[in-house]
Formats: C-alpha cells, sequence, structure tokens
C-alpha cells in the first residue's frame, strides 16, 4: 500500500525547496542534506496549499523557486535576482509572515493516491536510473581495470626480458673480463722471457 506523503520545504543555497515525501528522512535524502535540517529549524513541514499542490503534482521531484520570493515552485528556478540582502526580496520574506497561512483545502483522498502512487513511480524510476549509472560506472571500472592489468602485463614483461638480456650481457662482460685476465698473464710471461732474452743477447 502507498504511504501517504506529505509536503516538506526548506531553504538551501539560492534556492527555496520542497517535495511531496513519505517522511522527513525520504525529503532529506532528495535534497542531498548531510544534516538534519528538521532538527536545526532550516526545514518543516509545509502547510501553504500552492506549495502542496505543487509538490503533490510532481510528487517525489525537487521544486525549486528563488530563495525568499513568492513564485511558484518548479523544477527548473531561476536564480534569485536580487542577493543584495536587504532589498525588496528581503522586505517581501519578511512581509509573507501573516499570508502564510492560507485556508486549507479540503483532503482529497483519491489525490492523495494518486500522488503516494506518483511519489512511488517516481522514487522507481531514480533507482533504476541509478542503477544504470552504477552499472555504466562498474562497466567504465572493469574496462579501466582490464587496460590497467594490460599495460602491467606489459610492463613486467619487459622488465623480464630487460633482466634476461641484462644477465646475457652481464654474462659476456665476466668472460671477457676473464679472458682478458688470461692474456694479461700470458703477456706477462711471454714479456719475461722476451726481454730476459734480450737482456742475454747484450750481454
Amino acid at each position: 500500500m502507498a504511504r501517504k506523503l506529505k509536503t516538506y520545504q526548506t531553504s538551501l543555497g539560492f534556492f527555496d525547496q520542497a517535495i511531496a515525501a513519505p517522511s522527513m528522512k525520504a525529503a532529506l535524502e532528495a535534497w542531498g542534506a548531510d544534516s538534519n535540517l528538521f532538527h536545526q529549524g532550516a526545514a518543516k513541514e509545509s502547510q501553504d496549499p500552492d506549495v502542496i499542490a505543487a509538490t503533490m503534482a510532481k510528487p517525489g521531484v525537487v521544486l525549486r523557486r528563488p530563495v525568499g520570493s513568492d513564485r511558484p515552485f518548479s523544477e527548473h528556478a531561476e536564480l534569485p535576482t536580487d542577493l543584495g540582502g536587504g532589498g525588496p526580496m528581503k522586505a517581501a520574506r519578511k512581509s509573507k509572515g501573516p499570508k502564510a497561512k492560507k485556508p486549507s483545502r479540503p483532503v482529497d483522498k483519491a489525490a492523495e493516491r494518486k500522488a503516494a502512487l506518483a511519489y512511488e513511480r517516481e522514487q522507481r524510476r531514480r533507482e533504476i536510473d541509478r542503477a544504470r549509472e552504477e552499472a555504466a560506472m562498474q562497466k567504465e571500472r572493469e574496462l579501466r581495470q582490464q587496460a590497467v592489468d594490460k599495460a602491467q602485463a606489459a610492463l613486467d614483461k619487459a622488465e623480464q626480458e630487460h633482466a634476461k638480456r641484462a644477465a646475457t650481457i652481464q654474462a659476456e662482460v665476466e668472460a671477457l673480463e676473464k679472458r682478458s685476465q688470461t692474456e694479461q698473464a700470458r703477456w706477462d710471461k711471454e714479456r719475461e722471457r722476451l726481454e730476459a732474452a734480450l737482456w742475454r743477447a747484450r750481454g
């Protein structure tokens, strides 16, 4: 059975935000809040019939309007035009206090059920989108890992080949060194013999 939705409202950054959700926790998740805005007094359940009507028309979708304005909530709100603080926007925000209590509309059970079902559809759509994104990211990670493994294997093979060639060269160097030492010893003996013969010839 679909859970009954309530409209929650907060101000984050440049926008007032509102959403029809089954709980405060669901609203915080949709807003991407990393702290409990309700406990901090920065969020509340809205009693404004216009805001409720707008969110119930698109349950589960975060609606926005420029912070402090009386504009209707929508999915794609424009940035506030006055960010100076203390201008007409601030005055308008303060002056709307008494107007906030509008007469409540009669509860439409059928509309509530319809909104709750629409919220669940929106949640399922988001979950499917998240699953697709996660699958795409997983595929990208796998492809990247394959590329890393291939590059690592090529490096390992090249290092082994280098080590093999270096060992061969080192063996050749050692063999040449041994030949050089052998030749030096032969020459020392030969030179001594020839020098002795020369010394004898000079008598």
